[in-house]
Order: C-alpha cells, then sequence, then structure tokens
C-alpha cells in the first residue's frame, strides 16, 4: 500500500557527506598525518630513483600491495563499475594510477625532494583551480586568486634561484608540473564518479597493477635482487602509508574538518619535503628554496578558500 509522505519527511535535508561530523583534534591530527606521509613519499620516491629499485619497481609496491589488501572492495564493486561514467573512471586511473606515477617518478630522477615539494604537491592546486576555471566555470574568489598567484610566485622564486645551477634541469619545470596537472585531473574526475575514497583507492591500485602487471615481461624487475633494506622501506612508504593508509586518514579528515579545511593542510606539503629533505637525503638547505617552500605553502592555505570563509 502507498502511503503519501508528510512534509516534514518530505523536507528532511540530505547531509552533506563532506560537513564536519567528528572531532576536530581528530582531523587536524589525521589531516597532518597525511602531510608527513606525502612528504615521506616524496622522500622516500626521491631516495630510491636511480638506485637499486627501478620506478616500475616502485610503482609495483605502490599499487599492488594497496590492491591485494582491498581485493574485497573491487570485487565487490566490479573492476569496471556500471554506474561509473567511464570517462571519469580512465581519467582517474590515468591522473592518479600507474601513468601519473611514471611521469612523477622520471621527473624526481633530477629533482631534489625539496624542489620536489614545490613543483608537485605545491602545484596541484592551482592545477585544480585553473581546470576549474577553464572547463568547469568555476569563479574563486580574491583570496583565492591571490593564493594561486602566490603558488606561481614560488615555483618562479625556485626557477630564478636555480638558473644555471645543474641541480635542477628543464625536466624538473616540465614533467614535475604535468605530474601535478594529472593529479588535478584525477580530483575533478573523482568527484564526478560517484565513488567513495575506499572504492576509489581501490579500483586504481586495481587498474595500475593490472598495467604494470602488462609490462612486467618487457622491463627489469629487481624487487627480489635489491637489498632488503631498502625494500623494506619502499614497502612500507610506497605500499602501506602513501597507498593505503593516507587514504583512511584523509577521508577522516574529510568527515572531521570538511573537504575544505582538510586540503587547507596541504600547505604545510612543500615545507615539510624541504626539511625532510635537507635532514634525511643531505640536500642543500638555501634561501631560496626555504622562500620557495614558503610562498608556496602559504597559496596553497589561500587557495583552499579557508581563509575566506572565516573573513
Amino acid at each position: 500500500m502507498w502511503v503519501k509522505p508528510t512534509r516534514k519527511a518530505a523536507m528532511t535535508p540530505i547531509p552533506d557527506p563532506t560537513a564536519p561530523r567528528h572531532s576536530a583534534g581528530l582531523g587536524a591530527a589525521a589531516a597532518l598525518s597525511v602531510v608527513l606521509i606525502w612528504a615521506a613519499w616524496l622522500i622516500a620516491t626521491r631516495y630510491s630513483i636511480g638506485g637499486s629499485l627501478s620506478a616500475f619497481d616502485l610503482s609495483l609496491l605502490r599499487y599492488g600491495i594497496p590492491a591485494t589488501l582491498l581485493t574485497p572492495v573491487w570485487l565487490r564493486t566490479g573492476l569496471w563499475p556500471k554506474s561509473v561514467p567511464k570517462l571519469p573512471f580512465v581519467l582517474m586511473v590515468l591522473g592518479s594510477g600507474a601513468p601519473f606515477f611514471q611521469v612523477v617518478a622520471f621527473g624526481m630522477r633530477s629533482t631534489p625532494a625539496s624542489a620536489a615539494g614545490v613543483l608537485l604537491p605545491g602545484l596541484m592546486p592551482l592545477a585544480t583551480a585553473l581546470i576549474g576555471m577553464a572547463l568547469l566555470h568555476e569563479r574563486p574568489d580574491m583570496m583565492r586568486k591571490i593564493g594561486m598567484a602566490a603558488i606561481f610566485a614560488g615555483g618562479l622564486v625556485l626557477l630564478v634561484a636555480n638558473i644555471g645551477d645543474e641541480t635542477l634541469s628543464w625536466i624538473s619545470y616540465t614533467v614535475l608540473p604535468v605530474g601535478a596537472t594529472l593529479w588535478a585531473v584525477y580530483t575533478h574526475a573523482f568527484r564526478r564518479s560517484g565513488l567513495s575514497a575506499f572504492e576509489g583507492a581501490a579500483l586504481i591500485c586495481a587498474w595500475s597493477t593490472i598495467l604494470n602487471l602488462l609490462f612486467t615481461p618487457f622491463v627489469e624487475i629487481h624487487l627480489f635482487s635489491a637489498p632488503f633494506a631498502e625494500t623494506g622501506l619502499q614497502i612500507v612508504t610506497q605500499g602501506i602509508l602513501s597507498g593505503l593508509v593516507a587514504t583512511l586518514l584523509y577521508g577522516t579528515a574529510v568527515r572531521s574538518l570538511g573537504s575544505t579545511q582538510a586540503a587547507a593542510y596541504t600547505a604545510v606539503s612543500p615545507v615539510a619535503a624541504a626539511i625532510g629533505g635537507a635532514l634525511v637525503l643531505g640536500e642543500p638547505l638555501g634561501l631560496a628554496t626555504i622562500a620557495a617552500a614558503l610562498i608556496t605553502g602559504i597559496g596553497v592555505l589561500l587557495s583552499t578558500g579557508i581563509v575566506s570563509r572565516r573573513l
């Protein structure tokens, strides 16, 4: 028997999935942990690139471990969920899966971790905003525009300071921004996919593992011949921390703080990568690098819109 819904039931608002639900302290701790994991990922990737492990070895760990651990998730959704639009799904795999990783790994061959923090996670919000403005007709307010200008200025400071220095080559300034753009494409595609964070991560890792396995007959694998200490480090940083734990923590941050405030914590990434590169890898930490990291970090903070909401 059909019952006409009451006016009260019909007007019940739909909960906002990005609205804060848990304690702000828990969300802040989760968001800061994600930033530290991202910085550790940059440092660990820079450490192993050109060493015993190749970029392909790192990609196998980065996506293979989460794909295995999240098997129940992608088995439930299917490798190609019928409810997900095809183009956003393909762009998700391209923008944050194995193709993205290979682009970033190639760029980091000649880029210190400190500079990579500015040219990769630092430029991601700028690329995301520019795509939103150009293709999706988004209109950022003045504070966000100032943030985007600051991000650009941070990259410019790094460029000017390193003109004539062999530490950074044209590869750093072209390939890593391409990587940031790929991630921005993934961000917009994921928002339109209708997938949860765990479903998206499981499917991206599963398809990236499939792509990697298709290429294994044509490349040399060093996972079993490399020193165990190096392989173990990458299993932890690539597969477990970056591939799995960061996904869970970022979801917790979004539920606790809201999407805008959670994204604001990425402002710490360039600074954390610069300090970590100096302490762990012994990279020089000049005034220009510090200035570029700080300017970019402030720009990322402003570009999220968190300051605009509080004014």
